[in-house]
């Protein structure tokens, strides 16, 4: 079904929704998704990081005990 829209299918239910909720309202939509957006990203670099960290903190120390006293 949506396969057959095209461009003219998508100008007019841009114009139709332009209508509807006029360029305030999709604008300030827009920016809310947009900080949404930006929230998701932080919220991954912050986990991924939070995972590197544990990571590292649970790494083994392999160094075999003779060598630890070397350095």
């Amino acid at each position: 079904m949506l396969n057959n829209i095209g461009l003219p299918g998508i100008l007019l239910i841009a114009v139709v929704v332009l209508v509807l909720f006029g360029r305030g309202k999709i604008s300030s939509l827009m920016g809310e998704v947009g900080k949404g957006i930006t929230s998701f990203k932080k919220g991954i670099k912050e986990g991924s990081e939070e995972i590197e960290q544990d990571a590292s903190e649970l790494a083994k120390d392999v160094t075999p005990e003779t060598d630890k006293d070397k350095v």
